[in-house]
């Protein structure tokens, strides 16, 4: 059976979380993807986020009708700073799975980041790394050791993170448009991202 793995904040889970997550399905005949959210990122530790019910809510009305996503809380349980090869190395375990049919989910953006991960190596010799690609992505400013050993698919891309997003929210403008209605919903029901006074 193969497996995708999807971590992130989602600080909101937005449009384009959705979109990526439903062609990596389709492009490697995925039967589950698991969502994982952070409890803290190691690339955004000096950033204020959501706390961690708020997020695993808005995550659970995005899924809410999604078939073959599911929520994973391994790394909320955990605590501390999350990191991506000790997570990858608890599911193969928890799964018994191997690493062919383990699909690890980023973005082409964090592709051109992973030098900065922790072991990234081995994360490579763990389990297949899948990357969305992204307009005007140049693969000669990534790696050479790391492009031979991931897959790249193609996956309509939002054009706003979840930090943008964050920052529209603040304005007062609505973001319905940019996340799945019961997560705009939840977000102005529970005042989240508004300046507190």
């Amino acid at each position: 059976m193969k497996v995708g793995l999807f971590g992130g904040t989602f600080d909101p889970p937005h449009n384009g979380h959705l979109a990526i997550a439903r062609a990596a399905i389709q492009a490697f005949s995925l039967r589950r993807m698991l969502f994982i959210p952070a409890h803290i990122a190691p690339n955004k530790t000096a950033e204020n986020h959501s706390a961690p019910e708020h997020r695993l809510a808005m995550l659970k009305l995005a899924l809410q009708d999604q078939p073959v996503c599911e929520i994973a809380t391994l790394e909320l349980e955990r605590g501390g700073i999350s990191y991506s090869i000790d997570t990858i190395r608890t599911f193969k375990i928890r799964l018994s799975i191997a690493r062919d049919d383990l699909y690890f989910l980023i973005g082409a953006d964090s592709l051109l980041e992973f030098h900065t991960w922790r072991q990234p190596e081995n994360i490579l010799a763990e389990v297949q790394v899948v990357v969305a690609r992204r307009p005007g992505f140049d693969p000669a400013a990534v790696r050479p050791e790391y492009l031979e050993k991931v897959i790249f698919f193609d996956a309509p891309l939002s054009p706003l993170s979840s930090s943008e997003i964050r920052k529209i929210t603040l304005t007062g403008a609505r973001i319905d448009n940019l996340v799945p209605t019961v997560v705009a919903e939840y977000i102005r029901n529970n005042n989240l991202y508004r300046p507190v006074i």
